[in-house]
């Protein structure tokens, strides 16, 4: 049911909040605070879609739920990120959907500005700017790489810029009716999951766009190994990408392999050839440390010197998931093909 806006306008369409989670204890009560607290004049609910998670997640979905009567929860067994989409996509009811992550804090008036886009720009999905930020020394050091452009190149919802058309966009706010039509997640997407689904909005006609209006603040891993297996995997997962849909590629996607290739010939032949050989990874270092002054600006020492390790952490992981993705997941991949359903009028 909708709710009356002010002024005798429309009324506001009621909205569904979709959550997948798994192992969110750190930051899931205050990532749902921050959806219960919007300003949005229509009905809202939450959906959470819960993992196998072995923290303290579960309980404190239902000490959520319990206390508000908007917050419900699913099952989502597989854990995997689009299966819960999807789960909490079937158990919500609302003609908008908008995706939170556990980790992710919507800033205020997210909803109802995302709300009147769609409507303003005629479109199936819209996002904004991933906005990291760290509690932590080292997750302070990763937010100011996230949102730099030696550590992200130019990605528009890592970095900012102006509004417009995008390929895709962070989370999301949907059209209900587009993502039924669309079949929802391709679950086979373990990562890179929204960049397909958007591909195929994009593909049936539908519009995806991007403001820097929108924004959701991140919480960064918390240790370089959570960071490194983060990285990999999106690295792994563009390279399906890169496989499934070979028009995607671009040379920022191909920068972060072609650095660790380079580091690591002339780290071996450094050693084994000729010393002028280590200009190259020396070169890389160098690149890396210098960038991150500008991006370390106003932070305290202790995050500032670890930035550095944040980049190469983040380049070189994504280089090794990229390198060594198999052509086999790809395969799987593609041999899921959802092809592209009209979008109809709206």
């Amino acid at each position: 049911m909708n709710s009356a806006a002010p002024g005798g306008a429309a009324p506001a369409p009621a909205v569904s909040v979709i959550m997948p989670v798994l192992n969110e204890e750190r930051h899931l009560r205050e990532s749902v605070r921050a959806i219960l607290a919007q300003d949005h004049p229509g009905e809202l609910e939450v959906v959470i879609a819960l993992g196998p998670s072995t923290d303290r997640t579960d309980e404190i979905a239902a000490a959520l739920a319990a206390e508000d009567a908007r917050v419900r929860t699913v099952p989502n067994p597989t854990g995997r990120t689009p299966a819960g989409l999807n789960a909490a996509i079937r158990a919500s009811r609302h003609p908008v959907v908008v995706r939170v992550d556990g980790h992710g804090m919507l800033s205020p008036g997210y909803i109802a500005t995302a709300v009147r886009l769609l409507a303003e720009q005629d479109a199936a999905n819209v996002g904004g700017i991933m906005h990291a930020e760290g509690e932590t020394a080292w997750e302070q050091a990763v937010a100011a790489a996230m949102t730099s452009r030696v550590g992200v190149g130019n990605a528009a919802f890592h970095t900012g810029g102006r509004a417009g058309e995008a390929e895709t966009v962070y989370l999301g706010v949907f059209r209900r009716e587009v993502l039924e039509q669309q079949g929802g997640y391709n679950e086979e997407f373990v990562r890179a999951q929204d960049w397909e689904l958007n591909y195929r909005i994009r593909a049936a006609g539908g519009r995806i766009w991007f403001s820097p209006e929108l924004l959701v603040s991140y919480r960064p891993r918390p240790s370089v190994r959570a960071l490194a297996k983060q990285y990999r995997n999106y690295g792994r997962w563009r390279h399906v990408v890169a496989r499934y849909h070979p028009g995607s590629i671009n040379p920022r996607y191909l920068a972060p392999p072609t650095a660790l290739l380079a580091v690591a010939a002339g780290t071996v032949l450094g050693a084994a050839v000729s010393p002028w050989a280590l200009l190259v990874p020396g070169g890389y270092l160098a690149a890396i440390t210098a960038g991150s002054l500008p991006a370390g600006r106003g932070l305290p020492w202790r995050a500032r010197v670890r930035i550095p390790v944040a980049l190469a952490t983040m380049h070189m992981s994504w280089g090794w998931g990229y390198l060594t993705s198999p052509r086999s997941l790809a395969r799987k991949v593609i041999a899921s093909r959802r092809e592209p359903v009209t979008v109809t009028g709206s």
